[in-house]
């Protein structure tokens, strides 16, 4: 039987999609948001898709905010947008 992938929403879009396709970004314990590179550092966690107009939506609808129940810095999608920006 095959392994069930974990599915996750992006708070962008609000699409769900493959885990795998998808960037982690967490709230520490301490209330330090992080990127997360490899998906699997401890904290609460939010999912955006790897594309700047997701990205871009999420900061206007203020999702990562409303996800982590605190304000998050403009740094963390300004990092976001220069990571994927890059990719694509």
């Amino acid at each position: 039987m095959e392994k069930k992938k974990p599915i996750r929403k992006c708070v962008g879009c609000g699409e769900s999609r493959n885990k795998n396709e998808l960037y982690r970004i967490i709230r520490t314990s301490d209330g330090e948001i992080l990127l997360d590179k490899t998906g699997r550092m401890n904290g609460r966690g939010a999912y955006v898709c790897q594309d700047v107009k997701c990205i871009e939506k999420a900061r206007k609808n203020k999702s990562l905010s409303k996800s982590f129940s605190m304000n998050v810095p403009d740094e963390i999608y300004d990092k976001l947008i220069e990571r994927f920006s890059e990719n694509g």
